[in-house]
């Protein structure tokens, strides 16, 4: 037994070693402002949301959430909401922080930080 076990360790680092191993892309943070919306019980999405603009996945300072755009014509459905009381900032206008995960017919957003921006969400912008 120890002399199969003794050949064979070497012979599977051997193979990993030359295997390729390809890096994966890094993620950045973004943060977006828009409505808090639950599409279905459980399903949350973010409308009338900015663009993603670079960010930290932490929750905004003020000088921050002066210089972010107040909302716009996106929309992003959230995931890893569960460690976040969504229901608290339903129909608000809030920052949400996340990793952005690109996806059609809607773009998703990885959850790190929600932070309400007003009470109520503004009325959505129609095209002139």
């Amino acid at each position: 037994m120890a002399v199969l076990l003794a050949t064979a360790v070497p012979a599977f680092f051997a193979q990993s070693a030359s295997q390729k191993v390809e890096r994966a892309e890094k993620i950045e943070p973004v943060a977006v402002v828009g409505c808090l919306k639950e599409s279905a019980p459980g399903t949350w999405t973010l409308v009338n949301a900015s663009n993603p603009l670079p960010s930290s996945a932490n929750a905004p300072s003020d000088k921050e959430l002066a210089a972010l755009p107040k909302g716009g014509k996106n929309q992003f459905q959230l995931v890893g909401v569960t460690v976040f009381n969504l229901p608290a900032y339903r129909d608000h206008s809030v920052v949400v922080k996340g990793l952005p995960l690109i996806g059609t017919p809607v773009g998703r957003l990885n959850v790190t930080s929600v932070t309400t921006v007003a009470a109520t969400c503004p009325a959505a912008s129609t095209p002139k």
